[in-house]
């Protein structure tokens, strides 16, 4: 057996086990709390709900550990199982040129890879969510969303794919400017979205005049905001969850509440957390997110730009034939093995950038108001309460709700 082949499971079987550990630690902890509502949350959450959320927690929990199975599964069978070859090969077999072919084998791949998939997400979204009470698609819509979104994969990603491929083949230091070229696409992307392609899948309607807007206008500008627009997201047709967010980059950015959301809160708890959504802008932490993932995309791409030329990555891998569209597809599918362990830290500053918007909107809106809208959010999202810390630390990008209420809190006891 080769030695890279030898180190890739090693990898994968560690990086596995410590994620199937840490669900296990996180289902324990959680139902080991369901009995009685946190202290902090005794006189805002009733037990039911609290209930309810472990309950959710647990059981999403379940599916991800059969989906993560099924995962090491399938890219096991990719790759030393021959599987990834055995696409290459067919592809290789037509009268294509072999830029052509290694497209095929790629988009096959990924194809049968989201084929395997879609069980999974069948049964979260029609037993889990609707077991809960959340899921408010329909077969027709799943499906509609299914296949919309396969054919924007298909008319935006091999495009770009045949582009990348043609710069490996044809540029020295080929991974300088295929860095280029995605960084460049992921900023058109973050400006085309919400005109373009978010409207595909929901509607967004204006926000009306009234006291709602007026609050909101007067917070963007105290805080010297500009946007495009504040826009109503129908987002209960596909689910009871609710939710706010920015989109867009430069003089293209919108305001998106889900209606979902402005149902649930009132409109001082909603000026809150939109604050807490502009601080993210004003802390500059899109920009810092953009950095970091650029500096992460240009080492990829650099360490690509070397494995490219070992003859033992491909033989490692299962794959005979040694060609750009291979490395590269076999580089985007095992590279998560090795790159588990620097998940905390991702996770870590995202949680820092979260306290540093809550402040921000603890000084442009009402803390309080931003403490009762977050356990509104709580309770009707079904977010448990009660996380093992240490799976938190690998996967939340978000502070716990009691370390984050509490900070709140603590803003409110200084002012």
């Amino acid at each position: 057996m080769n030695t890279f082949t030898i180190i890739f499971i090693i990898a994968l079987i560690i990086s596995f086990s410590v994620q199937f550990w840490l669900s296990k630690r996180q289902a324990a902890h959680v139902k080991s709390h369901r009995s009685d509502v946190p202290e902090a949350f005794k006189n805002s959450v009733s037990l039911e709900a609290h209930q309810k959320a472990a309950d959710y927690t647990i059981e999403k929990g379940k599916l991800g550990d059969i989906d993560s199975i099924i995962g090491v599964i399938v890219l096991l069978l990719l790759t030393v199982g021959g599987g990834i070859n055995a696409a290459f090969e067919f592809w290789a077999s037509f009268d294509l040129s072999p830029r052509i072919a290694g497209i095929g084998a790629i988009a096959t791949v990924f194809l049968a890879m989201s084929l395997i998939d879609l069980p999974t997400s069948i049964y979260q979204t029609f037993v889990i969510e609707e077991k809960f009470g959340f899921n408010k698609s329909t077969p027709k819509q799943f499906v509609k969303d299914q296949l919309l979104q396969m054919a924007l994969v298909a008319a935006i990603g091999l495009p770009l794919l045949a582009l990348i491929l043609w710069v490996m083949d044809n540029i020295d230091l080929w991974w300088l400017w295929a860095w280029g070229i995605l960084i460049s696409f992921s900023l058109l992307m973050s400006w085309l979205y919400p005109t373009v392609i978010a409207p595909l899948f929901n509607k967004f309607t204006p926000m009306q005049e009234g006291a709602l807007k007026d609050r909101i206008q007067g917070l963007l500008a105290r805080c010297g905001f500009n946007s495009q627009g504040i826009f109503i997201m129908d987002g209960s047709k596909r689910s009871g969850h609710g939710n706010a967010y920015f989109t867009g980059l430069g003089n293209n950015k919108r305001i998106v509440f889900f209606d979902t959301l402005v149902d649930s809160l009132d409109d001082e708890e909603l000026e809150a957390v939109l604050a807490h959504e502009l601080g993210h802008f004003k802390c500059k932490h899109v920009i810092k997110m953009l950095i970091a993932t650029s500096i992460m995309s240009l080492i990829s791409l650099a360490v690509l730009g070397w494995l490219i030329d070992q003859q033992w990555f491909y033989n490692g891998l299962g794959v005979e034939q040694p060609s750009n569209a291979a490395a590269l597809l076999l580089f985007m599918l095992v590279s998560p093995a090795f790159t588990f362990f620097m998940q905390p830290v991702s996770a870590y500053f995202q949680r820092k950038f979260e306290f540093e918007a809550d402040d921000f909107a603890s000084k442009n809106a009402q803390a309080s108001k931003m403490i009762s809208g977050l356990v509104k959010l709580y309770e009707e999202n079904a977010s448990t309460l009660t996380p093992d810390p240490l799976y938190s630390a690998f996967h939340y990008s978000h502070p716990p709700a009691a370390i984050r209420i509490a900070h709140l809190e603590s803003k409110i006891q200084s002012a």
